[in-house]
């Protein structure tokens, strides 16, 4: 997806993913026929707010309306509203995100145009696996300066350095360059498959987050997977968490637990655990998001057979009591949480 792409196109590419989309983001709801039933904009339980999966009688795929209250419109709009998106930008900025991850259903499409979407992703991951290979140890590097700078002392095979990754339609505040230094870290299946990259975009003079429109950015596929750090111990185990410095503040504190960044709330939800786990920890931001995120979650393990436990921090994120409590502190204050 490119800044040149229309809010009309954003919307008609989350219509052929419809079914996926509210997979996604409403699991509490549930299909019935060509539409998908759910309670609410908030995605509560219930019946009153349908979705169309697919174009009929002229009505296009996508569209919802809420019997309840008489609210309609489209996938952005309801996306708007599930996410209490401050700006239509912000919105976007998700939907893109969720394109960006979420494949074409093969039912729904021509043959060509499954086999140039299924081509495009094996490209975008192929591309991310050249990323990951190229970059090198953390330690010593801006990366390691930024981290260090949050608390943040566990490291892993997961996370590289690059001096210089390309940007794409976003520049840095104090120059114009079309590179700039980036905390990688390799996002992988259940399978230890690289399907993904995340790039950290940092500032090479402050070591901080650089000054851009969206410094985090995804190549390849998130969707199900995940950031992993392995302690080799507590193999039954594993600490789920949304953003990756918020799970890496968790495994500074608890180096002895096993570690799942999903990056995002959106994709928090949608994680896949491996075989082998009998419990998680679901370790989310103190927010509507990650309460959502985590509650989704929990729902969808819910047949699974696996104990899923909340972790949730006193202050916005799991990073934000790092730098308040300390290491040891965190970790009295996470112990507790989960002996209770």
């Amino acid at each position: 997806m490119t800044g040149r792409v229309s809010v009309a196109e954003i919307s008609a590419e989350l219509g052929a993913r419809a079914e996926c989309f509210c997979r996604a983001y409403f699991p509490l709801g549930q299909r019935q026929g060509n539409y998908w039933q759910v309670g609410d904009t908030s995605g509560a339980v219930g019946r009153s707010l349908v979705i169309r999966f697919n174009t009929q009688d002229g009505r296009k795929a996508g569209g919802w309306t809420d019997y309840a209250t008489g609210e309609f419109g489209d996938l952005i709009d309801l996306l708007h509203a599930k996410l209490g998106s401050r700006s239509l930008r912000e919105t976007l900025h998700e939907a893109q995100q969720f394109l960006g991850n979420a494949p074409l259903p093969v039912q729904q499409v021509s043959k060509k145009v499954s086999r140039d979407a299924g081509a495009a992703n094996a490209k975008r991951i192929a591309s991310a696996r050249r990323l990951f290979a190229a970059g090198r140890p953390v330690l010593g590097t801006t990366a390691a300066t930024y981290l260090h700078r949050r608390g943040i002392a566990r490291f892993g095979p997961a996370l590289r350095f690059h001096p210089r990754v390309y940007l794409r339609g976003d520049h840095m505040a104090s120059d114009q360059s079309c590179h700039s230094p980036a905390l990688l870290a390799k996002i992988t299946d259940n399978q230890g498959n690289i399907t993904g990259c995340a790039r950290t975009y940092l500032d090479p003079t402050t070591g901080r987050i650089a000054v851009l429109r969206n410094p985090k950015r995804i190549l390849g596929q998130l969707h199900g997977n995940a950031v992993r750090f392995w302690s080799g111990s507590k193999p039954a185990d594993l600490i789920v968490g949304e953003g990756l410095e918020n799970t890496l503040s968790i495994g500074t504190a608890l180096p002895e637990f096993n570690l799942a960044s999903c990056l995002t709330a959106t994709h928090h939800g949608l994680f896949i655990p491996p075989s082998g786990i009998k419990r998680i920890w679901i370790a989310r931001d103190n927010d509507v998001a990650g309460e959502r995120a985590a509650q989704s979650l929990a729902s969808k393990l819910g047949s699974s057979g696996i104990e899923c436990r909340h972790l949730v921090p006193k202050l916005g994120d799991f990073n934000e009591d790092l730098l308040a409590s300390g290491k040891g502190g965190l970790r009295n204050v996470l112990l507790a949480a989960m002996k209770g």
